[in-house]
């Protein structure tokens, strides 16, 4: 027998006695599969979630075969014996150790790490039988209740004369290829298995025939019955409780809006009436009045207290008030500026209660970034201070707020391990709180680290990749000052009106250096920011002022006839990111992101980007620009002018409590505005060239590939479009791939969806596939770079991978693997996986800190 027969053979016999069926006792049979059938229009989707027992997964991984191999080795008995033992020998030493009570807290805390670990693993299993699951045993019972919980659920949507039947078949018919090397049939009916079908009838669906309001107060009823064009009830719209749900909390947020701060859902009801015609509901809402049969209340702000210092106590002493806008600041020592406070707080003395205005003003105090907590509290006023006419409430509003440290220091230590190197890095940051006493937010960041990187202009004759390229350490330093102002700082007066919107501006000042073997570069940015919220998920960034000055100090002769041979033979506008720059735009940023940080909800995420730079260049800069050759430090700042617009869309689909599916759809367009004249010269005057081109700044190019990219190429070394780059290493004349120099482009298109999956605890996975490319605009000497339409779709690279992250709730790490599927530019066949590696040119490992998007 052949290798490779008897490895099918073992391979078979390995998988039969894996079989979930032999942990069953007598009596018991695995549920094998759950259908539900007869669903035309009811949701199916739900109608599965509501089934109280659902089989073993098996996809991603096979748990109930991992739960098997834990259980192989799994001995109860060992691990009662020896959680008893524990139990005594911690006890004896508690015991023991008598007063000395330091001592018996350690014995103590050491006694309860053991026994819940020796306790876990009797309830739950050993590690690995945790990491799998254990078979679902089926179990009747659980059955008649999920007929139940599907039947009341098709009767809330609607369907008033649906039934639900179910069958158990414990006869299963089944298909396992591997019978077939122990000489069997590959079909055969397993009698230790169950499926389980729920049969729907559903019936007719019911649709709302008439829309009735039955409200004794009046007031109530004027108010309910202008809202009625936001109601979410409409006379043909089929029956459904949930919906019915949110009208009453619809109904209940307009009232608490309008001043009714007792109100509450439950004086809401609705009935259902399905006698009068066939197939037709008539809905009654009825709001009834209080229990002691007066009119619902409507309540006035009659004063506001606004407690800076809360939490702080100096006896025998009183806090001070000031007052502005007939709002009361209280404080033992006033810090904030009352103007900057007022700003922020939307609940005013003479109007009426609004629970949207109490809402939004907990949410502008948090925003502020100068308390711990802050919380807005109603008393009403009772007694003689109470009015006499009982319709009518005062409430009493008081912000209470505790004040943050006024000083803050972040420190963050780490190390990066790329081309072979380790890399040490370190930042600083310290924020200054109410810096000028207006609620400013004044913050200082540092930056130091070294990253491993090859030495491009180390080439030697041999292999493809970066295995013949010397590694060495490079060095990044920064700092940056950032300041936010808790306002718009414009020349006129905003009033209130933005309040709203949470308006802030913000300065910001950061300088790069960068020093490598290669080069020596300096980037020295300033931005001006006007930033609001629309809304609860929205916000909008227009930066007026991003000024950029981009210096090279040094550049290594060898790397400067690298660039300059990239730029003769293949086109290659690195060269342009070491000339020196000087950049000014203006943009504008839309993000709505109805997600959270942990990115557990079903959202959706959208980022629009919009900026022009360069503009008035004319005014100050003649042409033809002269750019020499063989010193590139000595160039004059030149002005490039551009546009650029980008969009960036992810939808999150919530499918399980801990699975979800999601994609991404990207792309962007970066184009000069009009075009340069150039003159490439030597510095001594000799080999001058002018030439006319569309340039923009290198740093404003669009790039692909990477950790949030496509994830198979490295970081900005996907593209452009089918183009092979190659480099010619020393000492020889034939040309090899080359897998390490970036690739700027001025089209990108690209898209990523991933499943993600609990695998144990903290331990999350995922499936990815990621596709995208990018091209260049207009005329390129690269075959293949330039954006064709009848061609760019066959040169979208597809690459695939798993990833682990590790969900330590506060940080998140990840850890990507992927692989190139379909490469575009690959010489041969473009269907590179046939060739799988975990080679450079193959596949990457990309780390990083929290989700991909």
């Amino acid at each position: 027998m052949s290798r490779l027969g008897l490895g099918a053979v073992l391979l078979a016999g390995g998988l039969s006695a894996c079989s979930p069926t032999r942990l069953l006792l007598p009596g018991q049979r695995l549920l094998s599969r759950v259908k539900i059938e007869g669903t035309d229009q009811a949701d199916a989707a739900r109608l599965q979630t509501l089934v109280q027992q659902k089989p073993n997964s098996t996809f991603p991984l096979p748990k109930v075969a991992i739960y098997q191999l834990g259980r192989s080795f799994y001995n109860r008995e060992r691990i009662q014996q020896k959680l008893d033992e524990d139990r005594t020998k911690y006890d004896q030493l508690i015991k023991a150790a008598a007063t000395d009570s330091a001592e018996a807290g350690k014995l103590l805390t050491k006694r309860e790490r053991h026994t819940r670990r020796h306790q876990l693993a009797l309830d739950k299993g050993n590690a690995i039988m945790r990491l799998g699951e254990a078979p679902v045993i089926y179990d009747s019972s659980l059955t008649a209740t999920s007929v139940k919980q599907l039947g009341i659920f098709l009767k809330s949507k609607g369907f008033f004369r649906s039934a639900v039947a179910v069958t158990d078949t414990v006869l299963t018919e089944r298909f396992a290829p591997f019978r077939i090397f122990a000489l069997k049939s590959p079909f055969h009916a397993d009698s230790q298995r169950v499926t389980v079908t729920y049969r729907i009838q559903e019936g007719p669906a019911f649709h709302y025939s008439q829309l009735d309001y039955d409200i004794a107060d009046t007031a109530i009823a004027r108010r309910v019955l202008a809202s009625q064009p936001e109601s979410q009830l409409r006379v043909g719209q089929q029956y459904d409780e949930e919906v019915i749900g949110s009208e009453r909390n619809r109904i209940e947020t307009l009232l608490k809006n309008q001043g009714y701060f007792d109100f509450r859902e439950q004086y809401i009801t609705l009935e259902a009436d399905t006698s009068f015609a066939p197939t037709t509901v008539r809905l009654r809402t009825i709001i009834s009045k209080p229990a002691r049969g007066e009119q619902h209340r409507l309540y006035t702000i009659r004063g506001v207290n606004f407690i800076t210092d809360a939490g702080l106590v100096r006896f025998g002493l009183q806090r001070d008030t000031l007052v502005r806008d007939s709002v009361n600041y209280l404080a033992y020592k006033h810090r904030f500026s009352t103007r900057a406070l007022d700003r922020k707080l939307l609940v005013r003395p003479g109007q009426p209660y609004s629970l949207a205005k109490t809402q939004q003003t907990q949410r502008q105090l948090s925003s502020l970034d100068m308390f711990r907590f802050s919380t807005l509290t109603y008393r009403r006023v009772r007694g003689s201070e109470a009015p006499a006419d009982s319709a009518k409430g005062l409430l009493d509003a008081t912000v209470n707020a505790s004040p943050a440290k006024k000083f803050q220091e972040t420190t963050e230590f780490g190390g990066t391990y790329v081309a072979e190197k380790v890399g040490p890095f370190g930042n600083v940051r310290l924020k200054v709180r109410n810096v000028f006493g207006g609620a400013e937010v004044l913050e200082f960041g540092v930056r130091a680290g070294f990253e491993g990187q090859y030495n491009l202009t180390g080439l030697t004759q041999g292999d493809v990749g970066s295995r013949n390229l010397r590694s060495q350490l490079t060095t990044q330093l920064g700092a940056n000052v950032n300041l936010v102002l808790p306002r718009f700082l414009v020349p006129w007066q905003g009033g209130r009106y933005f309040a709203r919107y949470n308006p802030r501006t913000r300065f910001n000042t950061a300088y790069t250096y960068v020093k490598r073997p290669e080069y020596t570069r300096t980037n020295l940015e300033g931005t001006l920011d006007y930033l609001w919220q629309p809304s609860t998920y929205a916000q909008i960034v227009l930066t007026p002022v991003d000024v950029s000055v981009i210096r090279t100090a040094s550049i290594d002769p060898a790397f400067r006839d690298t660039l300059e041979q990239l730029r003769i033979n293949q086109g290659s506008p690195l060269y342009r990111s070491f000339d020196n720059l000087f950049i000014p735009s203006f943009n504008a940023t839309y993000l709505y992101n109805s997600n959270n940080f942990t990115q557990t909800l079903n959202a959706q995420y959208l980022r629009l980007f919009v900026e022009f730079g360069g503009l008035t260049r004319g005014l100050y800069q003649k042409e033809p620009l002269t750019s020499y050759r063989d010193d590139l430090r000595s160039n004059r700042l030149k002005v490039y002018d551009f546009g650029k617009i980008t969009v960036d869309y992810r939808r999150y689909y919530k499918l399980t409590p801990s699975t979800y599916f999601v994609y991404r759809l990207a792309g962007g367009v970066a184009t000069a505005l009009s075009s340069t004249r150039l003159t490439t010269v030597n510095k001594d005057g000799s080999e001058a060239v002018t030439e006319t081109l569309y340039l923009i700044p290198y740093d404003k190019s669009l790039f692909a590939g990477g950790s949030t990219s496509v994830r198979a190429w490295k970081p900005r070394r996907l593209g452009p479009g089918s183009y092979a780059t190659t480099r010619i290493p020393r000492n020889s004349t034939t040309p090899v791939r080359d897998y390490n120099t970036e690739q700027p482009g001025e089209v990108l298109l690209e898209g990523n969806v991933e499943y993600r999956f609990p695998i144990y605890s903290f331990i999350k996975g995922a499936l990815f596939t990621d596709f995208g490319n990018l091209w260049t605009l207009r005329n390129d000497p690269r075959p293949g770079a330039e954006f064709k339409l009848n061609q760019f779709y066959r040169q979208f690279a597809v690459g695939s991978g798993i990833g682990f992250r590790f969900d330590f709730d506060f940080l998140i790490l990840r850890l990507d693997v992927a692989t190139k599927v379909y490469d575009p530019s690959a010489i041969g066949s473009n269907w590179v996986i046939r060739k799988f590696s975990f080679r450079e040119d193959q596949s990457a490992f990309n780390l990083g800190i929290g989700y991909p998007f």
